[in-house]
């Protein structure tokens, strides 16, 4: 392989939203915008988002998830057989405990599917020709805010599973051929599964789909703060479990600690590996991007690893957004012109 196809860069998954699209959020919370003003700002968003990728440089890109909020929270609008239950506190810095929770009162499914198959086609007319992943909420972080009431908990993760199934396999006819599942539930599984039960669900949700299969593990991102012990050593043997082609991971707000595991995890499969920190405010040089890879290059070879933010850019301010995505491929440019 030539050095200019080593080191591909790409989004997580979500990217920031322009100040005007925050704006007009509030217009579609309280009513005032209509059908065609909410799917014409969506689609404007979606284009700023996947623009900014294009001129930052990013070599396989994502569509921003600008019509989720918060990446996962939006489907549950879609899912059938649940109740929101309201949240206990309301008051003070916001917290895991005032995330949506919901009571499972009926089957669990989505009728409808999730939507991200309309999503993809979007990113397609935006970006023909180029280098496409879907990134999905994976069945575990779609059971994380569930309680199960009288519904058998086996059950309840039987139809998340074949939810999560489902919407993959209208992706792969829609022509997605890079799914990523997002599972910042697995470190800290729901129900009180084991991690051996965990990642047997993930596996169940691939099934049949022959086209490139990610997990994105990450400890969690509530304005900046996990919700899981975040240390990779722990999750080894689940990790190891998962039948799937790429592992993405989050490793620059943690200092780059577990990074020796890549050493026999890229025995197994391909790395993308967060080197970009997406928690964080400071704006990494090309120089420090590129010494995080040059670490992870320490324990893998080239040809195997992706480089990538530690999670999706949503959390940030646009602007800082597309300069971190700069800097992370400056960083590889600065590597890759080494090799």
């Amino acid at each position: 392989m030539s050095a200019r196809h080593l080191l591909p860069t790409m989004g997580v998954g979500s990217y920031a939203s322009p100040g005007w699209f925050i704006a007009f959020q509030q217009k579609i919370r309280d009513g005032s915008a209509g059908a065609s003003d909410i799917r014409e700002a969506l689609d404007d968003a979606t284009r700023i988002a996947v623009l900014d990728q294009i001129e930052a440089g990013v070599d396989v890109l994502t569509d921003g998830e600008l019509r989720r909020q918060r990446f996962v929270y939006e489907m549950f609008d879609r899912i059938e057989g649940l109740e929101r239950i309201m949240p206990g506190r309301k008051i003070g810095v916001p917290g895991y405990d005032m995330a949506p929770h919901f009571d499972v009162v009926d089957r669990v499914h989505a009728p409808a599917g999730f939507g991200v198959a309309e999503d993809f086609q979007i990113l397609k007319d935006i970006a023909p020709d180029r280098a496409l992943k879907v990134a999905i909420p994976g069945p575990l972080t779609f059971a994380m805010p569930l309680e199960a009431g009288m519904r058998a908990r086996d059950i309840i993760l039987d139809e998340i599973v074949d939810m999560v199934h489902s919407e993959i396999h209208t992706l792969a006819e829609a022509g997605a051929d890079y799914i990523q599942l997002d599972e910042p539930a697995l470190p800290h599984p729901p129900f009180e599964l084991g991690h051996a039960e965990a990642t047997a669900l993930v596996n169940r949700a691939f099934e049949g789909f022959t086209g490139r299969r990610a997990v994105h593990i990450c400890f969690g991102n509530n304005a900046g703060r996990p919700f899981a012990d975040r240390r990779f050593d722990r999750l080894m043997c689940a990790m190891q479990a998962l039948a799937c082609d790429q592992l993405v991971l989050e490793f620059a707000n943690r200092q780059m600690a577990d990074v020796e595991l890549l050493k026999p995890l890229s025995e197994q499969f391909d790395i993308a590996a967060g080197v970009v920190d997406v928690k964080n405010f400071h704006l990494e040089t090309a120089e420090e991007v590129a010494s995080r890879i040059r670490r992870c290059l320490d324990f893998m070879p080239a040809r195997k690893l992706t480089i990538t933010g530690d999670c999706g850019f949503s959390a940030l301010p646009r602007f800082l957004a597309k300069q971190k995505m700069l800097a992370m491929v400056a960083g590889a440019n600065l590597v890759r012109d080494a090799l």
